[in-house]
């Protein structure tokens, strides 16, 4: 199997990556015109912060009596966590005992896909009504265990009790939470429920899939009744978006969706020809004459009638119901090209792609699929969706089942002590930044992250499973394994900043003069890193704290050359906080530094560095 081929078991023939980008309205967000009329908790701003470390929920401070502490009515009010600017650009909910509307609306929607991000504060609680009457639930969840279906991502259950009314609600897959004061990106894909002429309701509503900071979270889940709460007593085809107001402060920014329609596109008069043999290109069957020849009223693998060893060649008719722009995709256990009206859409292992503008009416097909693999499946699916329509599967059923994969996964999980894992990484899942001596260190408490031992930097960290080693064990491998979870990538550069040195200089994997020394183990089987650079001696240990939601970070340098510096962050942005923590990437993540060194924000270029004096200890932490 070619290293290529590994990296392409699913081949995407478009730009396709669950969400197309044609048809996507953005909300405005420079006044409240979208909206109807409320109580004037909502507000346009321009900047929002929210300091972690305080609760919406605050109570006043105690003072002391001699005896016991207790509560002061005198006491000053606390800081309230949420701070804003004039502006535009953000909507903010700032609710209050008077006022407490929800916000809803002025347009309607039935199908629609959704995508926004929100920033939470602490013990804060809010929700996306589809409809107005279906919740996805918005919640400071960060560091929950085991969450329910009031977590943030969780659909809400309603508060009948007749069997024949209630709905339990349905807890997400995993908690993919970042802490408060963060944006957090939610993906909505809904499915409004249908009725026919007489108004009865034939089809319950469905969130097709609900995504939370890039981790599916909720898949095909139908919910049959209303959750609690909603604007409507009765189900409807059509309703408004509804945001809760009444719970505590919440704030949107980047708020985009599409109404969708069916796609309507058939692949009809499907001829094919059937080759034998082991084909890895094109050319390889080119010129031979097919085994067998015929057609099929729908796209399938199954016409080779074996399931290796084979190569198949499509010609249909597309018939396209509207101009518009559409994009296809597939999923193959080899590698599948697409032409059509001449024009090559994907080629093989081509990854991206592009939408394709088509007009109404019958275009020419084309369709190439060859398989050689012997352990992937030879399932084959093609789906075509317009600027304003769901994925449409062109293929039979048989030929690409639901949840079938070209491999069951190979899962390593931490147990009850840390565990540690050697292998190759691609650095942000590309597969030309891919770092060849790193090591992943698993944590119990499920928070964990990647060591790069060619610079001495933490590449990325992340909350969840540990370990997907499907592409370094099934078969040949390649070496490589990926975090399962919510992955923060940092960066792969070198966590010691040389005098005078230039990171755009160094090549990936190889840093002149470092030499890594590999690592200790203490008592509770966590490394200390240990390496040597240009006459620096490092030791670099991480452990939790916060109850274990927190990566805390040692370095200490000793015979550093003078000038030197320590990395402790890198991105396109680097904000400084009223509370003296730094904001990285638009509040992507949070570093605290907890040290006594004083940090600088380096300019350089288009990204920005958080540096401190490379003397003695640097101990800062990364919040996320």
């Amino acid at each position: 199997m070619t290293k290529r081929l590994a990296f392409s078991l699913t081949l995407w023939l478009a730009a396709y990556a669950g969400w197309a980008q044609e048809g996507y309205k953005t909300l405005p967000l420079n006044d409240l015109s979208s909206f109807k009329a409320q109580a004037g908790n909502w507000m346009i701003v321009g900047d929002v912060t929210m300091d972690r470390n305080l609760s919406i929920h605050h109570e006043a401070p105690p003072v002391e009596t001699g005896k016991k502490k207790k509560k002061s009515k005198a006491a000053p009010e606390p800081e309230h966590p949420v701070k804003y600017t004039s502006g535009q650009g953000i909507l903010l909910n700032f609710n209050d005992d008077q006022k407490k509307d929800n916000l809803v609306t002025n347009w309607t929607h039935g199908d629609i896909e959704l995508e926004l991000e929100v920033m939470i504060p602490k013990g804060s609680n809010s929700g996306i009504y589809l409809q107005g009457n279906y919740e996805v639930q918005l919640l400071d969840s960060w560091g929950v265990k085991n969450p329910g279906f009031g977590d943030i991502g969780g659909i809400y259950r309603n508060w009948e009790n007749e069997p024949a009314k209630a709905y339990a609600g349905k807890a997400p897959r995993v908690n993919a939470a970042k802490a408060p004061g963060l944006w957090q990106t939610i993906k909505i894909s809904f499915q409004a429920p249908r009725f026919n002429a007489a108004g009865e309701k034939v089809e319950n509503a469905r969130f097709v899939f609900v995504e939370l900071n890039g981790v599916r979270i909720h898949d095909n889940l139908e919910v049959p009744r209303l959750t609690g709460g909603p604007i409507n007593d009765n189900e409807v085809a059509e309703g408004p978006l509804m945001i809760q107001g009444d719970h505590g402060p919440v704030a949107f920014r980047n708020i985009r969706y599409r109404l969708l329609k069916p796609a309507n596109v058939a692949l009809s008069g499907i001829n094919y020809e059937v080759f034998d043999g082991h084909f890895e290109s094109e050319k390889d069957f080119k010129d031979l004459k097919p085994t067998s020849i015929g057609s099929t009223e729908q796209l399938t693998w199954e016409v080779a009638k074996k399931d290796n060893e084979f190569a198949v060649k499509y010609y249909g008719a597309l018939e396209i119901p509207a101009d518009d722009t559409y994009t296809f995709s597939a999923n193959t256990g080899n590698a599948m090209k697409l032409v059509i009206d001449g024009q090559t859409i994907s080629n093989y292992y081509e990854r991206g792609g592009k939408p394709v503008k088509l007009t109404k009416g019958t275009h020419s097909a084309e369709i190439t699929y060859f398989k050689y693999v012997s352990w992937a499946s030879p399932n084959m699916g093609l789906w075509v969706e317009s600027s304003n329509s769901y994925p449409q599967a062109l293929h039979a059923f048989s030929s690409f089942p639901p949840a079938s994969n070209v491999a069951s996964p190979i899962i390593v999980e931490t147990g009850n002590s840390p565990r540690l894992l050697r292998a190759f990484l691609d650095f942000k899942r590309d597969r030309s930044q891919r770092l060849t001596h790193t090591i992943a260190v698993g944590n119990p408490a499920g928070l964990n992250y990647i060591y790069d031992m060619k610079s001495g930097s933490v590449v990325c960290l992340w909350r969840g499973g540990f370990i997907d080693a499907t592409p370094m064990w099934h078969d040949r491998g390649d070496g490589s394994f990926r975090p399962i979870g919510v992955v923060e990538y940092l960066t792969s550069k070198p966590t010691l900043v040389l005098p005078g040195q230039s990171s755009a200089n160094l090549e990936l994997n190889n840093i002149p003069d470092f030499r890594s020394s590999g690592y200790t183990l203490d008592g509770d089987g966590l490394p200390t890193f240990l390496y040597t650079y240009s006459g620096a001696s490092v030791k670099d240990k991480s452990k939790l704290v916060e109850e274990g939601k927190v990566l805390q970070r040692e370095i200490s340098v000793e015979n550093a050359p003078a000038g030197s510096q320590v990395r402790i962050a890198e991105g396109s942005q680097i904000r400084k906080l009223d509370n003296g923590a730094y904001a990285i990437d638009g509040f992507d993540y949070y570093i605290e530094l907890k040290s006594a060194q004083e940090a600088t924000i380096a300019d350089k270029g288009a990204t920005k560095e958080l540096l401190v004096p490379a003397t003695g200890s640097v101990v800062y932490q990364i919040v996320w």
